[in-house]
């Protein structure tokens, strides 16, 4: 009898622990984003260097604002690009993958392009390159 309750309270501990962290697994990864890649160009309106990801808003030519999202903080430093790399008001065009949903202007960076200095987020998924 002693083993089944200890079974059963690891198995309760599991859960416990990893129920909280459903949310941040489900957000990582590619999965809710298309595979094609499109390129968007806009002015930065906002810049984030907050884990878990440093991200950016763009307001594109007919005004929609884009949630970017950057990748983890260590990759996007070593890509170049920091905190000091634009500000707000500067024009800046993303190549990434979209949101699935359409009515969700969000997308996950790949490469940023600013004043013609390119920050490769993710190299290895640039598509064309």
């Amino acid at each position: 009898m002693p083993t089944r309750i200890c079974k059963a309270f690891m198995l309760a501990v599991t859960v416990i622990l990893f129920t909280p962290s459903l949310p941040a697994f489900a957000h990582h990864g590619w999965s809710w984003a298309e595979s094609t890649q499109m390129t968007l160009e806009g002015t930065i309106e906002s810049i984030s260097m907050n884990p878990p990801h440093p991200s950016l808003t763009v307001k594109d030519a007919e005004g929609t604002v884009w949630k970017i999202d950057l990748s983890n903080p260590n990759q996007t430093a070593r890509s170049g690009f920091t905190g000091d790399s634009a500000r707000p008001g500067d024009a800046i065009t993303v190549i990434g993958n979209r949101n699935k949903d359409p009515a969700e202007a969000h997308m996950k960076a790949v490469r940023i392009i600013i004043d013609g200095q390119n920050y490769d987020l993710y190299p290895e998924r640039i598509q064309g390159n």
